[in-house]
């Protein structure tokens, strides 16, 4: 059985809480479904911007069965919904626009070419990323059938005229393909005594498409679905989490079927009614790093480097980005207006422990300076039957443990222990500099160091 979906939310705005966990998990969505749309330096002619959409892409049916390519995605996942519940649905996908870029000639008409220099940026062939949403709000009870809602994308052409100094130099034209999807939703009621749901929501690609035999992953990016991935919201009800999920639910949950996918709870600690699914395995309630200042489509681990090093480009380099996209272009703004303040915010922050010591500034659970059975200076550890501490002479072995790559470079090395340094759960660490680096004083001034365990050294006599 087919029911029709409704298009809307028939009435009027949904509850109020599930639309701010919806922005929530847009934000998470944006940060790393988007990683990689566009990577420093931010410009179409850097090699790593060649290869793209690598995420949550879903191919017409007709293209990459045996090249690993996907065309659908399904999530599953419990739902624990009250009486009249109603589900919110938010498919979000990025749509190809391939844009080309035309120089004018000087007697009438345009040619193409692979680049277009203009005061304000350079400008060149891309293929820009479109956000579109399908979104449907259904009841529950509606679910007991399968809900279907089928959507149609036309294909379209689109020309900017580009002046400079009130004379037409170019334009940009933009093609994009018809792109067909749809879909579907069912509930399944759960044996037993709790009153639970199997949600199941699958997302395909129906564009009728037959490649020719000439035709690659360009021409099938430019008819798929891209960074797809689903929002679901409940009124009243709540999700169980795919991932941790209470114990008389776990049986339950492990039989859910995730395809190309990967379910979370989103919104903040300790709610549980929106799910935010996406190609990307992440964990419930994931969250913006508060400092990240807004988008550099890297994720949002290396924001203070990003941003160090787009205000550093070239102020040719910066019109080739902004030429190269809007996104870019925001990225570049934004890199520059900065203020000190909030590049600094960006520097590091810890919160691992802020559960156990609360908000309280200076006020660490532990801190190995106030431990008087801690002391660095003058603290000895065996090693091989050896006492070792500062002023100590060892051969580095890093290959005796899986350790750092970048350590097994200084195998077979000499280095001078400079302290004994002990952690909250009893291990050891040995802080070394390397005996003919001529940088080693520097390093001993800033307290910059390299750490190794015990085991990953060997004691040398004095010279």
């Amino acid at each position: 059985m087919t029911a029709p979906a409704t298009p809307a939310d028939p009435d009027g705005a949904f509850a109020d809480e599930v639309e701010a966990d919806f922005a929530h998990a847009r934000k998470i969505a944006d940060a790393v479904l988007f990683e990689g749309y566009v990577l420093y330096p931010y410009r179409a002619s850097a090699a790593k911007n060649r290869l793209r959409w690598q995420f949550g892409v879903l191919v017409p049916p007709g293209y990459g069965a045996d090249l690993g390519e996907h065309f659908h995605q399904r999530t599953e996942c419990l739902v624990e919904p009250r009486p009249g519940d109603r589900l919110a649905v938010e498919l979000r996908f990025l749509r190809p626009r391939r844009r080309t870029v035309e120089r004018a000639l000087p007697g009438g008409g345009y040619e193409e070419t692979e680049e277009l220099e203009l005061a304000d940026r350079v400008l060149v062939p891309w293929d820009e990323g479109i956000e579109q949403r399908v979104e449907l709000v259904v009841s529950i009870d509606e679910l007991d059938g399968e809900v279907v809602r089928p959507f149609h994308l036309p294909a379209g052409r689109e020309v900017e005229r580009l002046r400079a100094d009130g004379v037409t130099v170019g334009r940009l034209l933009r093609r994009w393909e018809r792109t067909d999807g749809l879909l579907r939703l069912t509930a399944r009621e759960l044996p037993g005594p709790f009153a639970v749901r199997v949600l199941t929501a699958v997302v395909e690609n129906t564009t009728d498409w037959a490649p020719r035999r000439d035709d690659g992953r360009d021409a099938a990016l430019a008819r798929s679905l891209v960074s797809a991935h689903l929002l679901l919201g409940l009124d009243r009800g709540t999700f169980l989490s795919p991932t941790d999920p209470p114990e008389w639910a776990r049986a339950a949950a492990a039989q859910c079927r995730n395809e190309h996918t990967w379910p979370v709870l989103a919104g903040p600690p300790g709610r549980a009614q929106v799910v935010l699914s996406s190609p990307i395995i992440l964990e419930d309630h994931p969250s913006i790093a508060p400092e990240s200042p807004g988008a550099l489509y890297d994720a949002t681990e290396i924001d203070e480097i990003l941003a160090l090093r787009t205000a550093a480009l070239t102020d040719r380099e910066k019109r080739e980005a902004r030429g190269t996209d809007e996104r870019a272009g925001a990225v570049i703004d934004l890199a520059d207006s900065m203020p000190p303040e909030v590049l600094e915010r960006l520097h590091g922050a810890v919160r691992g422990l802020r559960e156990i010591t609360g908000d309280a500034p200076g006020q660490p659970w532990w801190d190995p300076g106030d431990d008087p059975g801690v002391d660095p200076d003058h603290d000895r550890v065996l090693v091989d039957g050896r006492e070792v501490g500062a002023g100590s002479r060892v051969l580095l072995r890093p290959g005796r443990r899986r350790t750092d790559a970048q350590d097994l470079f200084l195998d077979g090395r000499t280095a001078v222990v400079e302290a004994v340094l002990h952690d909250v759960d009893g291990s050891v660490h040995l802080a070394v500099t390397l005996e003919d680096d001529p940088g080693a004083d520097l390093w001993r001034a800033q307290g910059r160091f390299r750490y190794f365990q015990p085991d990953e050294v060997t004691p040398l006599e004095a010279p």
